[in-house]
């Protein structure tokens, strides 16, 4: 007998916390570059801990600037507004990653670009080996 659903299956507190649990780790995974940038860049000053609050306030940081500059400047700069946004998000990116590191802008810069080449490198490796890379909106650049 068919259920009034149809096909949809019921999303379950198991499937909830595999996905929690799956995020955190991917989250630990993407954090260790940042962390390796920010160690070479601050001379070893940078902690673990700080570049996952990096990774996840950037990312957060980056998607509300983003999605708001988007917003305000599509009505002006019509197709510039996300060229415009993704500036402007990518800067307070870099401005999270500052403050995180106590670095110079300069200094964020070279920690987002090292970060970016460490993943790219990674991931090559991952989809090599194992046929599978990460995410793309993970990526921390």
């Amino acid at each position: 007998m068919a259920d009034s659903r149809g096909d949809l299956e019921m999303v379950t507190l198991i499937d909830l916390l595999v996905a929690l649990v799956a995020l955190v780790i991917l989250w630990v995974i993407v954090s260790l570059p940042v962390y390796g940038a920010a160690r070479i860049v601050t001379s070893g000053r940078a902690t673990l801990g700080e570049a996952m609050a990096a990774t996840l306030g950037g990312a957060i940081v980056y998607v509300i600037v983003l999605v708001g500059v988007y917003a305000f400047v599509s009505a002006v700069f019509n197709h510039f507004a996300g060229i415009i946004a993704f500036g402007l998000a990518f800067i307070a990116w870099l401005a999270v990653y500052r403050a995180a590191f106590k670095t110079s802008w300069l200094g964020a810069v070279g920690i987002a670009i090292l970060a970016a080449i460490v993943i790219i490198v990674v991931n090559f490796f991952l989809v090599a080996i194992f046929g599978v890379g990460i995410p793309p909106f993970f990526h921390p650049f």
